[in-house]
């Protein structure tokens, strides 16, 4: 019999699971583990994403771990920058090579990058980090001089770093500690002494799915895939994984729609009672990024454009009984929630309390400031 649960149950749990009520008391690393990453091109909003899951945290404490070879930073889902542990980060940037989209000829048109090219253009890059931290002209420098890869210098420029995120993926390259206002690239075993390597995908799919899923379940595969890679990895291949886990996950119904979830966590959701919290959290949060802002279980469809903005930006959002109910920035002294019309009145005391917890991260007096919008 196909267990039925109600979207006020799963957002309940997926609230406890993303360590958003109650609030966690788990290390910096164990609450990028949890997320099954963290995305990480506006570093303040990373860190501020970890720290809202903790009881006690302190500034810098991302910073520290990537030193200390604790996490590690390195393009990871969907081609973007992600914190990832070193334990388990191999498995998801196997999944994203698995997907192989360097060898698409559009690929080769466009950067005249053929395999020949690839076979001298990865051991090139790994022979010069050996033993270096090299800042990204220090490194297009040392591959340009090979034979054959001159004409790739400008498209190694590039602020976007296409053609060195194969390279990430395949367990090349991760980024080093800034110099400056530079980034620098290492080798991931010089990052981390905990680095575990690239597993092939099928070793690596269960992982993956497993802590996807533990996390942003119930789900579906165009979750998951959307999750991972934006169409990057095949669906056919994904319901491969999915199907090869049996009995590990179990296909139930919220409120209709089928989805997946983890067996053992049945009786959990099951029993998972709707949630009154209030939580603000920052732009790019996986709360969000999880299951994605096309979900409108998550993101209304008709706000979508107010958190899901321009240029890819993912605008910090008001969360309340689990879903979006809002946005919110800070302005000088004051924190500006817009607070959406049809979420019925602003719950102002719990608002006011979030606030206070957030000025006490930030460590800025913030004064409320909510509109209706």
């Amino acid at each position: 019999m196909t267990a039925r649960l109600t979207w006020p149950q799963v957002l309940a749990w997926r609230m406890r699971r993303q360590l958003l009520e109650p609030i966690g008391k788990s290390s910096v690393p164990e609450v990028v583990r949890r997320l099954c990453g963290v995305q990480a091109q506006v570093a303040s909003s990373a860190e501020l994403a970890i720290r809202v899951r903790r009881q006690a945290s302190r500034r810098g404490e991302v910073a520290r771990a990537l030193s200390e070879g604790r996490l590690i930073k390195t393009w990871a889902m969907r081609g973007t920058l992600h914190l990832l542990t070193p334990e388990d980060g191999g498995a998801v940037l196997s999944l994203m090579a698995s997907g192989r989209t360097w060898e698409l000829p559009s690929w080769e048109r466009y950067f005249g990058m053929t395999s020949k090219h690839w076979d001298a253009f990865r051991p090139a890059v790994r022979e010069a980090l050996d033993g270096k931290v090299l800042t990204r002209d220090e490194l297009i420098t040392a591959v340009v001089a090979q034979r054959g890869l001159s004409h790739i210098g400008d498209a190694l420029r590039s602020g976007w770093g296409t053609l060195l995120k194969p390279l990430a993926w395949q367990g090349d390259l991760v980024f080093g500690p800034n110099r400056g206002t530079r980034v620098t690239f290492v080798l991931p075993k010089a990052a981390s002494s905990r680095w575990a390597g690239v597993l092939e995908p099928d070793e690596a799919a269960p992982i993956v799915i497993v802590g996807y899923l533990g996390a942003y379940g119930p789900a579906t595969i165009d979750n998951f895939r959307n999750w991972l890679s934006r169409g990057r990895v095949s669906a056919k291949q994904i319901r491969v994984w999915f199907k090869a886990l049996g009995a590990r996950i179990a296909e139930i119904e919220v409120e209709g729609e089928r989805r997946y979830v983890l067996a053992k966590d049945l009786d959990e959701l099951a029993s998972s009672k709707p949630t009154t919290a209030v939580r603000l959290l920052p732009g790019f949060d996986q709360y969000v990024l999880g299951p994605g802002t096309e979900d409108g279980h998550i993101v209304p469809a008709k706000r979508r454009a107010a958190v899901s903005k321009t240029a890819g930006w993912i605008a910090p959002i008001v969360v309340a009984r689990g879903s979006v109910k809002g946005t919110w920035e800070v302005d000088g002294d004051r924190l500006r929630v817009a607070w959406f019309k049809e979420s019925g009145a602003p719950p102002r005391g719990k608002l006011g309390t979030e606030i206070e917890r957030l000025s006490v991260i930030l460590g800025r007096d913030l004064r409320p400031e909510v509109k209706i919008v």
